[in-house]
């Protein structure tokens, strides 16, 4: 009998440590994606991709460095037209999340491998199949393939602002209620669960859930950086955003449409989301120690503490569904009216200690 494998979409090198970007160069020319004397399109912010041009400009000497505006539509269809006017091996995107997705989003226009250089470790996109770009409806999600390399460099996320690393780990964390509900959809709809994906992304979660360090350690930072990594590529091996997106991500959706000015960091809702669908499904005492790992990290676990009124928050779950039809999770399942999810609301903030 044959044995039956399948090849797994992910990047060829996966480099994080600290003083990776010192060695971009190298690690492009050793992996065969870029020669010494090949050509490379490198996307950067206006802002503090400057300071980081300066640095790698003498080890990329055959770079062309296109600025990025913004995290549009828009603005990656105009980075795609311009390096269309030149030749080159790879597209760098060397940023955060809305210059890597504009970067994803243009290479895959033009046909050329994406390398991430990812300079925060705000959410799971960096090492996804998705570009998340603003558009004239909102915002939409594009399938991109899978960056060819991610390269992170623990020095340069340390200089990052603190509410990046903090948004990072509440989308990693997640995972676990995302899983949870995927396991649902499954009995309850009788919808496919791919076990090596769901292994993957759930582990991530948890590394980062038990890990006892905090943001500002090197050894926790390796760990976050790499459970993003694994949910992007859980995410290529089901095809689908399913691994890392549940409930959680249901409400975060809620608050950016609702509250599109006053909404939160990706991460700071996601978190917040998931520990409460892990309270709407039961499991309090995980809903508890996830709240217990958010607040340690200095994520917000009540709607009070991003601003928001019970009102507004009963508001946002109960619009979530409609953020992704077709989704099958707690709260399409319990189906909660606006009674009933103030009760669940006011019996969670008990349950965590408000």
């Amino acid at each position: 009998m044959p044995v039956l494998t399948r090849l797994i979409p992910s990047p060829v090198v996966v480099d994080i440590r600290a003083g990776a970007l010192n060695d971009l160069a190298s690690v492009l020319a050793d992996q065969r994606i870029c020669s010494a004397t090949g050509k490379l399109a490198v996307a950067i912010s206006g802002g503090s991709g400057a300071v980081l041009r300066a640095q790698l400009e003498p080890s990329l000497p055959n770079a062309e460095w296109f600025e990025v505006g913004g995290g549009t539509l828009d603005d990656a269809i105009k980075l795609a037209d311009a390096m269309k006017k030149g030749r080159y091996d790879a597209v760098v995107g060397l940023g955060g999340g809305k210059i890597i997705d504009c970067a994803k989003f243009a290479a895959a226009r033009v046909g050329l491998p994406l390398v991430a250089v990812a300079t925060n470790l705000s959410h799971d996109g960096l090492c996804s199949p998705v570009a998340t770009l603003d558009n004239d409806a909102g915002r939409g999600s594009y399938g991109v393939p899978t960056p060819i390399a991610v390269v992170i460099d623990l020095d340069v996320i340390r200089e990052a602002p603190v509410r990046f690393v903090r948004s990072g780990i509440g989308d990693a964390l997640s995972n676990i209620s995302a899983i949870r509900d995927w396991e649902l959809a499954a009995r309850e709809r009788g919808e496919d669960i791919d076990g090596l994906a769901a292994a993957m992304a759930r582990q991530a979660g948890e590394a980062v859930l038990r890990h006892p360090g905090g943001v500002g350690d090197d050894g926790f930072l390796q760990v976050l950086a790499e459970g993003l990594v694994l949910t992007g590529i859980a995410m290529s091996v089901s095809g689908d955003s399913r691994p890392a997106s549940g409930a959680c991500h249901e409400i975060n959706h809620a608050f950016d449409l609702l509250f599109p000015k006053r909404a939160a960091s990706h991460g700071e809702q996601c978190g917040l989301g998931a520990a409460f669908a892990m309270h709407l499904r039961g499991a309090r005492e995980e809903s508890a120690f996830m709240a217990e790992v958010l607040r340690r990290h200095g994520l917000p676990v009540l709607p009070e503490e991003i601003g928001f009124t019970v009102d507004e928050f009963v508001q946002v779950v109960e619009y979530a569904p409609q953020t992704r039809p077709g989704r099958y999770t707690i709260l399409e399942h319990l189906s909660l009216n606006t009674d009933q999810i103030r009760d669940a609301y006011a019996d969670y903030a008990k349950a965590i200690g408000s």
